[in-house]
């Protein structure tokens, strides 16, 4: 009778400290959501060689939802209106964009490339989106945080 009480008794603990160390449930990272642009970043091939603040009232956003991306950008000193929609795929550290249409002068960059293929660094609030050359060599990248 002692050994199925020192049983019993042996379970219960087990099952106790089972609960007390269950695994908590990360929230998978996404891009899904609105985002605004802090800044730029120039690299020398790895490092970041030179940082570009908005100026002068410049906002640059982007809303990633369902598989749909749409860009819109504000710079006082530029007459020019910029926006872009499309669609968007994305892995752990790749983003790739591909814009059906824009803004007049965004439709002139789509008629040369429509497919835009970035480095992807994603965090919970954040995100950078690194140009690389041919070689792989970073060399501008886009910062944002997210606002929604």
């Amino acid at each position: 009778m002692k050994k199925i009480l020192g049983l019993v008794f042996l379970l219960l603990i087990l099952v106790s400290a089972t609960e007390l160390t269950k695994p908590t449930q990360q929230t998978p990272l996404t891009l899904e959501g609105s985002w605004e642009l802090i800044n730029r970043f120039n690299y020398d091939g790895l490092n970041v060689s030179d940082t570009i603040p908005n100026l002068n009232g410049y906002r640059q956003v982007k809303i990633y939802s369902k598989g749909k991306v749409m860009w819109t950008r504000y710079a006082p000193d530029d007459p020019a209106d910029w926006f872009g929609y499309g669609t968007y795929t994305n892995t752990d550290n790749r983003l790739e964009e591909r814009l059906e249409y824009g803004s007049k002068p965004m439709m002139q960059a789509i008629d040369t490339i429509q497919t835009f293929v970035f480095e992807l660094v994603l965090y919970k609030d954040s995100y950078s989106q690194i140009t690389l050359d041919e070689d792989g060599n970073r060399t501008f990248s886009e910062n944002y945080k997210r606002i929604d």
